[in-house]
């Protein structure tokens, strides 16, 4: 009878989370989040072509703290979703499979993508002539 209350399958209450498991996970919800953020690019690219006052309000929009906030968020995603991607083209090509290389490469992505996104936010600070 105790047979039934045990799970059918592994999940997450009979499993510790591993470095790998997590960035697959993180890379499923940064997909989504890119395709949520490519929404808000199209907002901003219909608002270039509909008029200045329409723009404006979307620069307003963007440029307020949430809107930055979500840039920040999306910048991170994407070069996150960039970095996962190539290790995984790595994985494909069928190289750093044992565990130790994985979880190298894991904090790899993940030092990448810090860099990465601050990389481009001073850029992008810098070429607005630091304003």
């Amino acid at each position: 009878m105790s047979a039934r209350n045990r799970p059918l399958s592994p999940h997450l209450q009979v499993y510790r989370p591993q470095m790998t498991s997590i960035l697959s996970i993180t890379h499923r919800l940064t997909g989504v989040a890119l395709a949520l953020g490519a929404i808000l690019l199209v907002y901003w690219l219909a608002a270039a072509a509909s008029g200045a006052e329409v723009f404006e309000d979307a620069r307003g929009l963007i440029g307020s703290w949430i809107g930055r906030l979500a840039l920040f968020g999306w910048t991170l995603a994407l070069f996150y979703h960039l970095c996962n991607g190539i290790r995984h083209l790595f994985w494909d090509a069928g190289h750093g499979y044992a565990l130790p290389d994985a979880e190298r490469s894991g904090w790899a992505v993940l030092a990448a993508t810090v860099v990465l996104t601050l990389a481009a936010w001073i850029a992008g600070y810098a070429m607005r002539g630091g304003v």
